[in-house]
């Protein structure tokens, strides 16, 4: 087996944000699924050591929502004040389709300092959305003075576990448009050993909109894809988005990176280098369900656009300092 160093160990579903006081704030799934945490650094390398905040704890189990398995919180700043979506069930349980029961939640910290004191963080509650499924991966972004929310959830209408989707949003709990679908399973590579479409990321560059997510089951078969509009168009019609019917990153079995997925995006430390933010495992061995191994590992790398102004992800690469 390779040696090879993430940035961060055991955890998955890796969030990366660069604030304007000059901080990086992370955020992801911590092995035990009970709480949310938070660490910050200066630079990219120093998340490995920064010290962590937990911000929120999961509600007294057997208390009703948000007592289980609480999954990929993303940190977000809107309109001056702090926001982490995350998704929460209220049980471990399968429901009738064999699926999670996950809803999508939100909490609001008002301070300056969105790792001073747990107590400045306040529950918002659930994200509606009109089907009562489960729901995950929320994100958002904005556009020409719009908040958008993109998420992934199962229509049980449709064939897979999830697919994404996108509205606008009236403020950063409340959708205010139909959800709209971008995608959902259909390749080969996005339907091995379940059907899924996932962890919905956006990277604005180039004069467009790209929407890289991860698809099939959570072991060497997760990989990730992408949709990719003109910023210019309407980001709510599925006509304007068009998605690539193959995968854009994927594992490097040879060196034992396998499973990369749970993508996020951000910059280097002067700003000039979009930085490729995902976690990995590294090997293939699980013994029982992979979502209870914890060897998910946050890595990080550097990339680049091509003549088209394309990302080009590249391969999963051993960690080096940025």
């Amino acid at each position: 087996m390779e040696n090879y160093s993430p940035l961060i160990i055991q955890r998955a579903d890796p969030y990366i944000y660069k604030h304007t006081d000059g901080y990086y704030y992370f955020s992801a799934s911590v092995p035990a699924y009970n709480l949310i945490e938070l660490r910050r650094s200066k630079t990219i390398a120093g998340l490995a050591h920064a010290m962590p905040r937990t911000i929120w704890r999961k509600h007294d189990t057997g208390t009703g929502e948000e007592s289980e398995l609480i999954w990929a919180p993303e940190i977000h700043f809107i309109n001056g004040k702090w926001y982490v979506y995350y998704a929460a069930s209220h049980t471990t349980d399968f429901d009738e389709n064999g699926m999670f029961q996950h809803r999508m939640y939100v909490i609001e910290c008002e301070a300056p300092d969105p790792m001073e004191t747990e107590d400045n963080w306040v529950e918002k509650g659930r994200v509606q959305t009109p089907i009562d499924s489960f729901a995950l991966d929320a994100t958002t972004f904005e556009h020409q003075n719009k908040l958008y929310y993109v998420w992934a959830q199962k229509d049980p209408e449709i064939f897979g576990n999830t697919n994404i989707y996108i509205s606008e949003m009236e403020n950063p709990w409340t959708l205010k448009t139909a959800p709209v679908m971008l995608t959902k399973p259909e390749y080969d590579w996005e339907t091995q050993i379940f059907a899924v479409n996932e962890g919905p990321a956006v990277l604005h560059r180039n004069g467009k909109f790209f929407l890289t997510f991860s698809g099939s089951a959570t072991d060497e078969n997760y990989c990730m894809g992408m949709l990719y509009a003109d910023e210019n168009s309407d980001l709510l019609d599925p006509a304007s988005w068009t998605k690539l019917d193959h995968p854009v990153f994927t594992s490097d079995v040879k060196h034992d990176l396998l499973g990369p997925g749970h993508n996020s995006f951000t910059v280097s430390e002067d700003g000039e280098t979009d930085l490729l933010v995902y976690h990995i495992r590294n090997y293939a061995d699980i013994k029982g369900d992979p979502l209870y191994d914890p060897n998910r590992h946050t890595m990080i790398q550097a990339f680049d656009y091509d003549e088209n102004g394309f990302p080009v992800f590249g391969n999963p690469v051993k960690f080096t300092e940025l």
